[in-house]
């Protein structure tokens, strides 16, 4: 299933590494994140939305009770 920061990659052409460095995230880590393997801290989820131009919630609001 597709992740909304797969879906928001693809749709907007940014590359992942950019946004990986934009974070001070290593590319891998931020792969991680983009497949939903892994959950970033606070912090880096703003840090991400804000380099996205989009908000925490339109990334990760589905995964919030």
């Amino acid at each position: 299933m597709e992740t909304k920061l797969q879906k928001y990659h693809k749709e907007t052409g940014i590359k992942q590494a950019f946004i990986a460095q934009k974070v001070n995230l290593t590319p891998g880590a931020y792969s991680k994140i983009v497949r939903g393997e892994s959950m970033p801290t606070l912090p880096v989820a703003i840090k991400i939305a804000r380099s996205l131009n989009a908000t925490v919630e339109s990334l990760w609001g589905d995964l919030v009770e």
